[in-house]
């Protein structure tokens, strides 16, 4: 029962993963078959939310909120929506050291830690993953990289090994998994102590890049959205990449003999993006709809879930770090008390449930959010509206004229949360890779 209380934790974080991409959130299959059959398996042995959300629809200010189990918006950095690589070098825009962490705290309870994947957090010298409470990083640094050739969109090489950037030839995804699988192998060997694993992809992020597209590494070196390529097929396959790297993961568990005492969580740091299902959801990145904060939460911990869990449960982000925090028997600082609210209860029993109120707001087109129960209230552009998600889960039905004083009332407590929070700051960017003139609106 000891392993159970204090187990191994790895966080798998997709980039830019859309609600029905996978298999058992209802995506289809793809020409060469599933799609993600090892995620599908994990929720079947495990429990799957279908009420779980981002902290924001973007990636660094969800990465800030994972890494602190608080509200993003108290951090300078998280106002930018995101951190760009023009940042590199600033020494305000990125994850404080002094600032206690998922990592940081889980290595004073005693967890050996690591980060495997992206960062996204701001730039050494002043900020990195090593500063923060990991002790091994391997990844890049940047919100976006390519996939073989390891640059990042100012054509800087971003792949690093602690604080070094070293070059290193593979397609990244492949990277990213055999080190997390290297990782179990050597901290396996000693049992004395736990691990905490933050596994953070980049796919199915731009560049449009498969296994087999080294070659486009040259062609979008100038700009790695993207814009002019990919498809729902070569999207697919790097979803197919990734899912595959994952069982590459579970495989290494299963030959030390630690999958039963490891809670592995799955989920994306946003809504999806062009090529993205988010059915029935509307929406996308950078979106306060459903379809830019709602995302897959997978947990599988077979010394405490029971197979085949399916949790309505509301929840974001910063739950889940609380949540591993209390698992890993780790202490908050007093200093930095905590947003998130652990869902160990949800994790042991599926059918529990409790009230979970959730806020958001955007510096982009002055969006605002609140998720209570079964109505959400939300501002985009000036325009304020009411839906009941349950009955409207796409939020075509504006409510608001219906039922202004539960309009009103919203409004209020979020403002009143608000009004907790900093505000932002005149100088935060909003950083967009394409607009309509590149694509229609949804």
């Amino acid at each position: 029962m000891m392993a159970a209380q204090r187990p191994n934790i790895i966080f798998i974080v997709a980039d830019d993963l859309g609600f029905a991409d996978l298999g058992c959130y209802g995506g289809r299959d793809a020409h060469f078959g599933k799609v993600s059959p090892v995620l599908d398996g994990l929720a079947a042995q495990g429990v799957r939310f279908t009420q779980g959300y981002s902290n924001s629809p973007v990636c660094s200010p969800t990465r800030f909120a994972l890494m602190t189990a608080r509200y993003q918006y108290r951090l300078r950095g998280a106002a930018e929506e995101p951190i760009n690589s023009k940042s590199r070098g600033s020494t305000t825009l990125g994850l404080p050291v002094e600032h206690p962490t998922l990592p940081s705290l889980l290595r004073d309870a005693g967890y050996r830690t690591a980060l495997i994947g992206k960062w996204h957090l701001g730039y050494p010298p002043a900020f990195g993953p090593l500063r923060s409470g990991y002790d091994e990083f391997f990844g890049p640094m940047s919100g976006g990289v390519d996939y073989f050739s390891h640059c990042s969109s100012n054509g800087q090489h971003d792949l690093w090994f602690g604080e070094e950037e070293k070059q290193e030839e593979g397609y990244l995804t492949d990277l990213i998994s055999h080190r997390a699988v290297d990782y179990i192998d050597r901290v396996a060997q000693d049992k004395s102590s736990p691990f905490f694993l933050s596994l953070h992809y980049t796919a199915p992020h731009w560049p449009w890049e498969t296994r087999d597209d080294e070659a486009l590494a040259q062609e979008v070196k100038t700009n790695l959205f993207h814009l002019h390529g990919g498809d729902i097929h070569t999207y697919r396959r790097m979803i197919h990449h990734m899912d595959e790297g994952i069982g590459w993961v579970m495989d290494a568990l299963r030959k030390h003999g630690i999958e039963r005492d490891t809670l592995v969580v799955f989920t994306s740091d946003n809504g999806g993006e062009r090529f993205s299902d988010n059915w029935p959801l509307v929406g996308g990145k950078m979106d306060l709809t459903e379809g830019g904060i709602r995302v897959p939460w997978i947990a599988h911990w077979p010394a405490v879930i029971q197979p085949g869990g399916v949790s309505a449960q509301q929840c974001m982000t910063m739950d889940w770090s609380t949540t591993m925090l209390e698992a890993g028997g780790a202490t908050a600082d007093a200093a930095y008390p905590l947003d998130g609210v652990s869902l160990l209860p949800v994790l042991r029993d599926a059918r529990q449930a409790f009230a979970r109120p959730l806020h958001w707001r955007m510096n982009h087109r002055g969006q605002r959010a609140l998720r209570d129960g079964d109505w959400k209230y939300l501002r985009v552009d000036g325009h304020d509206y009411l839906f009941n998600i349950p009955a409207d889960e796409r939020e075509r039905a504006n409510l608001a004229g219906r039922d202004p004083a539960r309009l009103a009332a919203m409004r209020e407590a979020w403002e009143s949360w608000n009004e907790t929070m900093p505000a932002i700051p005149p100088d935060a960017t909003v950083s967009l890779g394409y607009s309509v003139k590149d694509m229609p609106q949804r």
